[in-house]
């Protein structure tokens, strides 16, 4: 089972952890093959995923710092003694909400770099002063030099509502970036990382030689612990933790590679406080997310089925954020499949795990309901009638719920698909409460709904609007269309239940149950 150690929690410096015997998961073959594959490399992945800590091992190679190697994956085949000077730029922290503080955050490192090397440049611009320090590094050490830049895009993405400094501090990037391509004879690596993968043309067009290696199969675990890894790295935290929970939770994200990871960050917080819970989640701020998918009208449902292609998952600037690629990159959805389709690769697109999948609904619902007092008192009161199969109670707190949905909230939304948007309440209450939910599951006669497993049971439920089917068709389809024979291999009790709404009055008009 090996000895146990200290959890890296929040911690993202090398040193530190090799030094204080903190647990750590060998990346370093990734920076090998880094080494011998290329020279420039962008890498897009969600907060929280261990950029940084991987950022700072490569300034610890760079730097030479050898003993911190011993031991690891990269000390087998390369001389970890050879020195680098480096360039280290981040923008982790820092208010960048007004013209002008964006070059003073990057005067301010461009300043300390040269203090700690002994370097004076003589600059009129950032841009400027970059590229007389690389120049200048490269000749005093004779060595190129290692530019690294850990959170390129937080300037972007912290001002997103205020469009117009949003934009100021993307055009200023770029104009910093393009230094790097221009002083290419100085520099021996570079490695950008961040949350976002911002449009080639608007922000790296003077930076158009990086490798992007967010899609790259090669290097979907980069970031993030693998099975494998809590298996053997982690083995001490394991016991008392149930695996097939731990994996549940928290297993899940994908970059086209043959194995899934999971955050570091709910891995580490699980094994210190031995408690499952939307760790992760918790730590980010949801709002921009939550109110950009009801402006553009996208229900639940359709998040945990998306099909979309490389090209929508990078269509992300100021200008136009796809709601594919808002999702994918900031880890709420990830690639669960890919086909090729004429040379084009479809993914599709779904929710990670147990954690994103509930704790995302239960955010939609907060935005809808206005009121968390009663959200939380609807999902208690939504566990017990489910538990006791009160079908009656059930329709009543679903009709009272809709009934309690200001009437503006209907003037200001123009829902073309009211089924759809109905069937979207009654995922997100379910999956907020953590339940099992399969939707649109096809089966050899149609296409059900929403199956969801809890309790040792099986509901199936289709929605209608009673304006566009006769009165009883939701419940009818059930039957006819014969759903539950996919479902009764699992030896559980089924339900059937067909959900009626009106147009005209927004709310439900029958709960029709039968067995099944």
């Amino acid at each position: 089972m090996g000895e146990r150690r200290r959890l890296p929690l929040g911690i993202q410096t090398f040193r530190e952890i090799r030094e204080e015997n903190y647990y750590y998961v060998d990346k370093t073959a990734y920076v090998e093959r880094l080494l011998k594959e290329g020279k420039h490399y962008f890498l897009s992945r969600p907060r929280r995923f261990g950029k940084s800590l991987f950022l700072d091992t490569l300034k610890e190679f760079f730097e030479g710092n050898e003993e911190l190697f011993r031991g690891l994956a990269i000390y087998q085949v390369r001389d970890c003694s050879v020195r680098h000077p480096v360039v280290r730029l981040s923008f982790g922290s820092g208010n960048f909400t007004a013209p002008g503080l964006l070059e003073d955050r990057v005067m301010e490192q461009l300043a300390a770099i040269e203090r700690q090397t002994g370097v004076v440049t003589d600059y009129r611009t950032a841009p400027g002063r970059l590229a007389s320090l690389l120049e200048a590094l490269h000749r005093q050490a004779g060595q190129r030099v290692a530019v690294l830049v850990d959170e390129y895009d937080k300037p972007i993405l912290d001002v997103l509502e205020n469009a117009e400094v949003a934009r100021a501090n993307r055009d200023y990037l770029r104009g910093l970036y393009e230094v790097i391509k221009d002083a290419d004879a100085h520099v021996r690596f570079t490695f950008l990382t961040g949350v976002s993968k911002f449009s080639k043309v608007n922000l790296f067009s003077g930076l158009n030689n990086l490798t992007d290696l967010t899609l790259d199969r090669r290097y979907s675990t980069i970031c993030g612990y693998t099975d494998a890894d809590l298996d053997t790295v982690f083995a001490a935290e394991l016991p008392g933790l149930d695996r097939a929970q731990v994996r549940d939770w928290y297993n899940g994200y994908n970059w086209r590679g043959a194995e899934k990871v999971y955050n570091p960050y709910d891995v580490l917080l699980l094994f210190d406080r031995r408690e499952f819970g939307a760790h992760w989640f918790e730590t980010g701020s949801s709002a921009f997310l939550v109110k950009t998918l009801f402006n553009r009208r996208i229900t639940t449902v359709s998040l945990g089925e998306t099909v979309t292609t490389a090209e929508l998952l990078s269509a992300f600037d100021v200008e136009h954020i796809g709601t594919d690629a808002l999702l994918f990159q900031t880890g709420y959805l990830t690639i669960k499949s890919e086909r090729n389709r004429g040379g084009t690769v479809r993914y599709r697109l779904g929710y990670p795990n147990r954690e994103v999948r509930q704790s995302l609904n239960d955010h939609l619902l907060t935005y809808l309901v206005r009121d968390t007092g009663r959200q939380v008192a609807n999902g208690d009161r939504l566990y017990d009638l489910l538990e006791a199969n009160d079908f009656s109670g059930m329709q009543a707190l679903f009709h009272a719920f809709f009934a309690s949905i200001p009437y503006e909230w209907y003037t200001n939304n123009d829902i073309a698909n009211y089924e759809g948007y109905y069937a979207s309440v009654f995922y997100s209450y379910f999956a907020a409460l953590g339940y099992e939910i399969t939707v649109e599951d096809s089966t050899s006669h149609g296409r059900l709904d929403m199956a969801v497993r809890a309790g040792g049971q099986v509901y199936l439920f289709e929605f209608k609007v009673v304006e566009m089917e006769p009165q009883g068709a939701a419940l009818a389809q059930l039957q006819e269309r014969r759903y539950a024979d996919k479902y009764r291999h699992l030896g559980e009790p089924i339900h059937l239940v067909g959900v009626e709404f009106s147009r005209d009055t927004r709310n439900v008009t029958a709960f029709a149950v039968a067995a099944g």
